[in-house]
This record gives C-alpha cells, sequence and structure tokens, in this order.
C-alpha cells in the first residue's frame, strides 16, 4: 500500500512538473501571458463573479404573475383576457407559434421585475425570523465561548513562563485537526442519551438518570461543539495581538496605579481589540455558516440547514435566494471590518524595542492555575477525537463506557466499502485537480500582487483573498442555480466540474498567501542579476524564483489540497448522486446507517484527520511560524 502511494505521488509529481513546464514555454511569449491572463479572468468569472451575480439577481428579482388557461381557450383568448399580448406571451414563456395551450399549465403573464419582496416576505414570516435568529445566536455564543476559552490562555502564553508552555500550547492547538463535522459523529458517542459520559456519571452516582445532552438541548450541543473546535483560532488571534501589546504601557499604568483588572480593561484591551475583532469575526463567520455539524446533530433550525434544504428546489424556491444573500452580506460586513481593523497602525511605544522583555516566571499557584486551563480545556476539546477514534476500532459498542472489543473491521471497510472506497478516490481526483489549479492560478496572481508594481495589483490581492468571505453555502447554491440549466454542468448530472472549481476558489487564498510570502523574501537583486545576465523574465521565474519559493508553494499546495479533500458545504450541496460523493458527503450518509454506517463514517474522518494532520505538519515544516497566519484575519 504505502509502496503505491509512493509510486502514485512520484507520477503526480512528475506530471506537475511537466506541466509546470509546457506552461512557461508556452508563457514566454506575449501571446502566451495574455491567454494565461485570459484564463485566470475566465476562472474567477465562472467559478465567483457568476454565481454570486445570479444569486443577487434572483434574491432582488419579483416574479411575473402566472395565470393558468381554461379548457379549449386560445392563446389569443387568454391574452385578451390577462391584459398582455401573444407575442409577450410567447416570449415570456418560451412559446413556439404553433404550440397549443395545456389547461392547468400556468404561464406567466408579465414580466419579472425588480424589488424587495423577497426579503419582505422572508422576514414578516416567523418561521424564516427564527431561523436567522437562532443561527445568529449560535454564532454569539460561540464566539462569545471561544473568547472566554482563548483569553486566559493567550495570557499565559503571551505574558508568563512556565515549564511545558511549549508544548501545552502546540496541545490547545489540536483541536484543528478535526473537523467539527466529523467531530460531531465522535460528540454523539461521547455525550449521547447513553453515552460514555452519562454511563460515568451514572456509575459514580452522580447522576439518576441520563442528561440529554444532545436531544433537547441540540443548541448548545452544536454550541459547544464548535466552540471546542474553532477556539484554537481564537487563541491564535488573541495571542498574537497581546504580543504587540508593550509591556512597558502596562507598567506605566502599573506606576499610575491601574493593575490586575483594571489595568486590563483600561490598558490592555484596548490596544489588543484589532486583534480580538480579527479573531472574534473568523470564529463567528464560520459559526453562523457551518452547515456540517448541525446536519449531524439534527439541528434543524438555523439558516445552512435551511440553505440546503432549499437548494434542492434552487430554480423553485426564490426565497433561498433572499437567505443566501442575507448570509452573504453579514459574512462580508464582518469580514470588510476585521480587515480594516487588522490593519490599523498599532500603538508604539518610544520604548520599545530598546530592550528584551522577558515574560515572568509563573507562580506556584499561577502555575496550576495554567496548567489546569490548558489540560482541562484541551481534555474536554479532544472529547470528540476520542470518540471518533474508538468508534473506529470498536467491533462491539452498546450501553458501555469503551467498546467491549476492538477490531480493525471499520478502516477496513473505510477503503473496502462500496460508498467510502468511492468517496476516498472521488476526493482524492478532485482535490488533485483543484490543487494543481491553485498552484498555477496561485503563482501568477503572486507574482503580479508582490512583482508587478501595478496600481491595480492590491484590486487583484483583495479579490483573491475574496472567497475567504464567502461561505461555501453561498458559492454551492449559486452554482445550483446559474448552472442547473446546462446539462453538462448540472450538478443533478455530473457535479465534478463544479466540486474542482469550488474547491479550488475556496482555497486559493492559501496558495495566493503562501506564494506571495516567499516571493517578498526572495531577493529582488537576484532576479535583476538574472536579467542583466540575459535571462528572460520567464527564465528567470523558472530558475530564480520558483526553486526559492518552492517550499512555501509546496506548502500553499499542501493546505489546499488537504481542507478540499474536507471541504463540507460545497461537496454536501452539490454531490447528489451516490457515485460522485466525496468523504464528507459519504461520511454524513454512512452516519445514517443503523448497523455498519456509523463505524465506517468514523474511520473515515479518522482517515481525514490523519491527512490533515500531516498536511499541517509538513506545511509547518517548510513555511515555519507563518503558517499561523493562514489561521488569523
Amino acid at each position: 500500500m504505502i509502496r503505491l502511494l509512493l509510486e502514485l505521488l512520484s507520477a503526480i509529481t512528475r506530471g506537475l512538473v511537466r506541466l509546470a513546464k509546457l506552461l512557461f514555454r508556452f508563457a514566454r511569449g506575449r501571446p502566451g501571458r495574455i491567454a494565461l491572463g485570459a484564463a485566470t479572468v475566465a476562472f474567477f468569472v465562472f467559478g465567483l463573479a457568476a454565481p454570486l451575480l445570479y444569486v443577487f439577481k434572483g434574491a432582488f428579482t419579483v416574479p411575473g404573475a402566472r395565470r393558468a388557461p381554461v379548457e379549449g381557450q386560445t392563446i389569443e383568448e387568454f391574452a385578451q383576457q390577462h391584459g398582455t399580448t401573444v407575442a409577450q406571451v410567447r416570449e415570456l414563456n418560451g412559446l413556439a407559434p404553433d404550440t397549443p395551450l395545456k389547461p392547468g399549465r400556468a404561464l406567466q403573464t408579465t414580466p419579472d421585475a425588480f424589488g424587495f419582496n423577497l426579503f419582505g416576505r422572508l422576514l414578516a414570516d416567523s418561521t424564516s425570523r427564527g431561523w436567522i435568529g437562532n443561527s445568529l445566536a449560535l454564532a454569539v455564543i460561540v464566539t462569545l465561548l471561544t473568547f472566554a476559552l482563548g483569553l486566559p490562555l493567550a495570557f499565559f502564553s503571551a505574558r508568563r513562563e512556565f515549564p511545558g508552555k511549549a508544548i501545552f500550547s502546540a496541545l490547545a492547538l489540536v483541536p484543528l485537526i478535526l473537523p467539527p463535522f466529523v467531530g460531531a459523529i465522535g460528540m454523539q458517542r461521547m455525550l449521547g442519551r447513553f453515552g460514555t459520559i452519562n454511563l460515568v456519571l451514572l456509575g459514580l452516582g452522580i447522576i439518576e438518570t441520563p442528561f440529554d445532552f444532545l436531544g433537547s438541548g441540540r443548541f448548545w450541543g452544536v454550541a459547544l461543539l464548535e466552540a471546542m473546535h474553532l477556539y484554537p483560532i481564537m487563541f491564535l488571534n488573541l495571542t498574537a495581538a497581546m504580543a504587540n501589546v508593550d509591556p512597558g504601557l502596562e507598567e506605566a499604568a502599573s506606576t499610575l496605579g491601574d493593575s490586575g483588572w483594571r489595568r486590563f480593561r483600561r490598558v490592555t484591551l484596548p490596544l489588543m481589540l484589532p486583534g480580538v475583532f480579527a479573531g472574534c469575526s473568523i470564529v463567528f463567520i464560520w459559526a453562523f455558516t457551518d452547515l456540517g455539524t448541525p446536519l449531524v446533530l439534527q439541528y434543524q433550525e438555523v439558516i445552512p440547514k435551511r440553505i440546503y434544504d432549499m437548494s434542492k428546489s434552487a430554480n423553485v424556491n426564490q426565497q433561498g435566494y433572499a437567505l443566501v444573500v442575507i448570509v452573504l452580506l453579514i459574512t462580508a460586513v464582518l469580514f470588510a471590518v476585521g480587515k480594516a481593523l487588522s490593519r490599523r497602525r498599532p500603538v508604539v511605544s518610544a520604548t520599545k524595542g530598546a530592550s528584551v522583555w522577558v515574560p515572568p516566571q509563573c507562580g506556584p499557584w499561577e502555575r496550576r492555575i495554567a496548567y489546569a486551563l490548558f489540560g482541562g480545556i484541551t481534555a474536554v476539546a479532544l472529547l470528540p477525537h476520542a470518540g471518533v477514534v474508538l468508534e473506529s476500532f470498536a467491533s462491539r459498542w452498546f450501553m458501555t463506557v469503551i467498546p467491549e472489543s476492538f477490531s480493525l473491521g471499520n478502516v477496513a471497510g473505510a477503503l473496502t466499502h462500496e460508498i467510502a472506497a468511492t468517496s476516498v478516490r472521488n476526493s482524492i481526483l478532485l482535490s488533485l485537480a483543484s490543487t494543481t489549479i491553485n498552484l498555477i492560478l496561485g503563482v501568477v496572481l503572486a507574482v503580479f500582487i508582490v512583482r508587478s508594481g501595478s496600481r491595480f495589483a492590491f484590486l487583484v490581492d483583495t479579490g483573491a483573498m475574496l472567497p475567504l468571505a464567502i461561505p461555501g453555502i453561498v458559492l454551492a447554491f449559486g452554482y445550483i442555480g446559474t448552472y442547473s440549466g446546462v446539462s453538462w454542468l448540472a450538478p443533478r448530472n455530473n457535479p465534478i466540474i463544479l466540486l474542482i472549481v469550488a474547491y479550488a476558489v475556496r482555497r486559493l487564498p492559501y496558495v495566493v498567501r503562501s506564494c506571495s510570502a516567499g516571493i517578498e523574501q526572495t531577493p529582488r537583486m537576484l532576479e535583476e542579476a538574472s536579467a542583466t545576465l540575459g535571462a528572460t523574465h520567464w527564465e528567470t521565474m523558472r530558475r530564480i524564483t520558483l526553486p526559492l519559493v518552492s517550499a512555501h508553494l509546496i506548502a500553499g499546495g499542501i493546505l489546499a489540497f488537504s481542507f478540499a479533500m474536507l471541504e463540507v458545504s460545497d461537496s454536501m450541496i452539490l454531490a447528489m448522486r451516490e457515485q460522485y460523493y466525496p468523504i464528507t458527503k459519504a461520511i454524513y450518509e454512512l452516519n445514517s446507517r443503523l448497523t455498519d454506517g456509523p463505524g465506517v463514517a468514523c474511520a473515515l474522518g479518522l482517515f481525514g484527520t490523519i491527512l490533515l494532520t500531516a498536511s499541517l505538519w509538513a506545511a509547518s515544516s517548510l513555511v515555519g511560524r507563518r503558517l499561523g497566519e493562514m489561521f488569523r484575519a
């Protein structure tokens, strides 16, 4: 198996090298550069602009009136009855001149118009308002929970020294390796009515009846699981924000009488606000648009779940477009404000940099608190991981704290089960194709952004980062509405092309940002020296720039590949037929089976976790500390 994987990776690498050589040969001349630019523009139009415009068009369109003709009525009589013309009836309904009217089949009698009627009906409906309110409440609660968890951890990480700090800080990031979609399956095993936690509490005599964590309290189950997954992102942002606050300003505040909580509230927190809002905006958007966790925990009353249901009738239920636009506007505003605040010029002290500030050592009580916080939070956050691992290797697990017996049956099933094996193959091929697109476009865009000196470089950079602000459910819904009328693109027929494009659009920012960082670190004088010696621009790129940024490019490609393998929203909405299921859609479908499904689903989730862990480790080894910037706003 390992030999086959190595041979596959070797063949893929050789193919990518040959493709790169062909591209460089093609791009040497002006026609080649124009073609590459046109291909980049076409990709953004097809994968980003067209579906977004279609969604906005659908949301602000007031459908024309529709009436059904009666038996024996001619088109002339029908048009006269409804105050329109024969030509307009034919044009609005696509009727040929000799087409007879069919009784009972509604025909459009007035053209569509621009308006806000869909939003009015959506907001006037108490059920729809409930979806929006639940989603906003869920996002706010998850954001507050992650802030409450991340702030004390950030304080001890940035402001104190204690034995084992590096290890505990690394362990605090472990929850990132398990997507909440997969963790929800493990959480059911641990927090279910007769799950491990309830059985332990019953055995200790702490409770007399099982507590229904995930039944009537599914809202809180979703909030807890998302908070346990997302708090490392808040921790990263808060640690960076606190580390950028000059300790001299805090010492000056202490000299003037402020200490403890008052000093933090009046001095430290205001200086941290850009980083705080950046972290909060990322967590809020993620929780607000998460589809997988509510699906697995069967929490129906949130916007992503309703959009998922409406996507099955995107050409009929137009309220879906209005709901998608509301989601898009909320996330875009939060993302823009977060980026604006994170770019604010920080307060700089005249003494900063004059001497190296060393965090003080924790006292005995502070050390105990630090260990309790890091250990306790990490232990709770790893409960879903434990559930997934135990279920993956369980052969029998019913009404016991841990499985009664273990086997490799589920792991083998993940490779041999018809749905699972097909999904693994589909995900690998889809992710390879999307990553190839990302690498090609990532290099083109990064070179233009960093080296062109054009006044449009900032706009190109903003456009390349735009997918970070667009939830997957928005793009997937837009793809269904835009391309369902094209037979070879319709997701109900074959979603392969749209899945590749969706994965590539969503992960392109990782490659662009990683490649841009590498080019910024490459001395321009090396490229100038190459040009002085007679090398063309593309020869310099091939022989000087790309070898120097190869580590960053590979790191970005690894991240793009691994996150595409575990993409949830696009896969859940666009893959409608079993033969095209990616891994995440297969996990969801298998988990709904009562016999062999949950174990195989967890084994697939474990495979994804191992893949993501290896990818993050490899990318971190290649680009070092800069990897954390990809998870900060």
